[in-house]
């Protein structure tokens, strides 16, 4: 660190190693560096691989060092990633990735007590499966520490809300729609959660991948002091929103962009459900046979879940069914591995989004005033989904939580989408999520929420 020139005040992000988790503290990375802040990336060399492989199309002074964001990478034992399981809905076979990082806790803390003596002040922000990793962080004279909530304000309260036993009255009518805990999570998943709890507290304040505007109500509700032993809240993303602002998009288009250019507005939906999810070879055939009966326009992503290793694009895909391409041909198109996501929802001939929920495909979606075909398979994502249909009422439900264990048919695959691109109801879904998009869009502007609580956080780590 002795090259490194002296700094007023530097953040350190220790993202979790979940490829979710790290996008949004490299999106949150990217804002707060645009404040003349200098930051530091710490992750496995792993995942830090990952991360640059998946994230090619950015700039370039974005991904390597350089004045104002630094990447550290940090070595793991070796460990072996059991293959994905379709029969449980959680990723279990990413739970030695999530172990490994056990071992980051001692390099963390000297690491930090290094770029701790070129600056005033250290603001350490972590992802909050990362408690562990941070606890000796508290005996730098000069270090403080923010825990990341890399889920939505949504489930962190409900989940908040049960565990501190229900220390309030809420609305009957909504707890009776509200999606339960139950088979969100793993038992060994579980227990790592458990793991970090004890170094939980230390924090000067929490941050939301969030905004007032979608999620107000929540965030209002974990500012009461029966959640947040008086810690500051800062709400302030949409972290890829505002980083709009600082990356600039390079490389060719991917080809589906080209193909959406080709079709009407709004009628095509784009089915992807993220990096974690595995079909059985039952359900993949049920969703690509729905998607072929319902006659409309589709982009739908095939890939392989991830594997801790890293190795999970190369794994074996499912099988499309014999003549599946060639039957949809003109009207479908199928990516196999990588999507540029964003783009494609905020394309105009993007008409809905089949998810699973998951936070960072939630808020894109929402960004992009594209309403959500919701299909919840673990973690926050059952209330994410309840917060999109029930709260926000930008989509409709392909699969609710409580049947989460039935197959879902063919036949209310090709609902769901005819009633999304083409039906008024699907309209009246839209309208909202473009009411939505362009509410959130406003607050990133001079004076908006987004605008005003990235402010407050920079004001606060600069304070005297």
């Amino acid at each position: 660190m002795s090259n490194q020139p002296p700094a007023d005040v530097v953040v350190v992000m220790i993202p979790f190693v979940a490829h979710g988790h790290l996008n949004q503290l490299l999106h949150l990375s990217r804002l707060i560096s645009a404040y003349n802040i200098p930051v530091h990336f710490i992750t496995t060399t792993t995942h830090l691989h990952q991360l640059r492989s998946r994230l090619h199309q950015y700039s370039n002074a974005a991904l390597p060092n350089n004045n104002n964001i630094n990447f550290h990478q940090l070595p793991t034992p070796t460990f072996t990633s059991p293959p994905p399981n379709p029969s449980n809905r959680f990723p279990t076979h990413l739970q030695p990735a999530f172990e490994s990082t056990i071992h980051l806790r001692h390099p963390i803390a000297d690491l930090v007590a290094s770029i701790s003596t070129t600056a005033r002040r250290v603001a350490v922000i972590h992802d909050v499966l990362m408690s562990y990793t941070v606890q000796d962080v508290k005996t730098i004279p000069n270090a403080e520490t923010y825990i990341f909530n890399p889920l939505s304000a949504c489930d962190a309260f409900w989940r908040k809300w049960e565990l501190k036993g229900r220390p309030f009255p809420m609305d009957p009518d909504v707890l009776n729609l509200l999606p339960s805990e139950d088979g969100t999570l793993s038992p060994e998943f579980t227990e790592f959660m458990i793991f970090q709890y004890p170094h939980v507290g230390f924090h000067v304040g929490e941050l939301f991948d969030s905004s007032r505007v979608i999620e107000g109500e929540y965030i209002k509700y974990l500012e009461r002091e029966e959640f947040n032993d008086k810690k500051k809240i800062w709400a302030m993303g949409p972290f890829s929103l505002a980083d709009k602002l600082v990356v600039t998009v390079l490389g060719n288009r991917h080809n589906c962009l080209q193909w959406l250019d080709l079709q009407p507005p709004n009628s095509v939906i784009y089915v992807s459900f993220g990096t974690t999810t595995t079909f059985s070879d039952r359900q993949f055939k049920e969703l690509a046979a729905g998607l072929e009966r319902s006659q409309q326009r589709f982009i739908w992503v095939v890939r392989s879940s991830d594997m801790g290793d890293v190795s999970g694009d190369e794994a074996k895909m499912s099988d499309l069914p014999v003549g599946f391409e060639e039957r949809v041909e003109g009207r479908g198109l199928v990516v196999r591995g990588w999507a540029p996501q964003v783009e494609i929802l905020e394309h105009v001939g993007t008409g809905g989004f089949m998810s699973h929920c998951g936070w960072n495909s939630t808020m894109e979606s929402i960004l992009a005033g594209v309403p959500i075909a919701t299909w919840p398979m673990h973690s926050d994502q059952p209330r994410n989904a309840f917060l999109i249909t029930d709260v926000l009422r930008v989509g409709l439900v392909v699969s609710d939580w409580e049947h989460r264990d039935d197959l879902v048919s063919s036949l209310v695959v090709e609902d769901v989408i005819r009633r999304l691109i083409d039906s008024s109801e699907g309209e009246r879904v839209r309208k909202k999520a473009v009411e939505l998009a362009e509410a959130v869009r406003r607050s990133v502007s001079e004076g908006g929420e987004c605008r005003k609580e990235a402010d407050s956080f920079v004001s606060y780590i600069n304070r005297e």
